[in-house]
């Protein structure tokens, strides 16, 4: 694990727009396309907004969630709501988006059909994760019976989950999958979170903060992006 401190969340999220831009463009000089992960919740709205602006071949840029709640895009909670109306804007709006909900009658049941939707996208080459306060990531809730299938080294690529401990059915990319991205980055903001990833960093129960999955990665290693406020 690697941590990047910024004096605010301005300049992290200008050095880390950067850094991603970079990335990306990289991927699309080498193989022609990049593929960016993003997740959801109020800290990176800000990233997002600076990241519409950015100048970039956006057309040649695939985005998805690395989870979702099983809510459709129209709902006040859908993640991809939250995408659809602070990045994919401006410049990023050439960008194509690949959406992690399919109706169906429950998250379980729209999993066949969205596995499909995801087969053919190729390796990520940036992943950015969310922590929450129990360290949990992606929707890989400590709580969640599905857990030890979403950490598991032969998992799908995609899983429902059903926290106890949050609203919602998700949608989740399981940790093999996006632990083969080619960047991974945790974007945390606020003293709190530190305390959180610190206690995560000094043990190695995955199952207790399914965040250690990430943080224990060797190659590439999690490269955490924090600010204070």
């Amino acid at each position: 694990m690697q941590l990047q401190q910024f004096p605010d969340s301005q300049a992290l999220n200008a050095a880390f727009a950067s850094q991603i831009s970079a990335q990306l463009q990289d991927a699309i000089n080498t193989r022609g396309e990049a593929v960016l992960v993003v997740s959801g919740g109020r800290t990176p709205l800000p990233l997002f907004q600076t990241l519409a602006n950015t100048d970039l071949d956006w057309s040649k840029v695939t985005i998805t969630l690395a989870d979702d709640r099983y809510l459709p895009d129209d709902a006040p909670d859908s993640n991809e709501r939250l995408v659809k109306s602070a990045l994919l804007q401006h410049k990023a709006a050439a960008a194509r988006f690949v959406s992690l909900y399919a109706k169906a009658d429950n998250a379980e049941a729209a999993v066949p059909e969205l596995l499909q939707r995801i087969e053919a996208l190729p390796r990520f080459d940036v992943v950015i994760l969310g922590m929450g306060e129990d360290g949990h990531t992606a929707s890989l809730f400590p709580c969640c019976p599905e857990l030890a299938a979403g950490l598991a080294d032969d998992s799908a690529d995609l899983l429902a989950t059903n926290p106890t401990t949050a609203p919602y059915q998700r949608i989740s990319f399981s940790k093999k999958r996006l632990a083969a991205g080619r960047a991974i980055y945790l974007h945390l903001i606020g003293s709190k979170k530190l305390q959180v990833l610190e206690q995560a960093a000094a043990g190695t129960d995955v199952a207790a903060m399914p965040i250690r999955a990430f943080i224990q990665l060797t190659s590439p290693q999690l490269s955490v992006m924090y600010a204070d406020q």
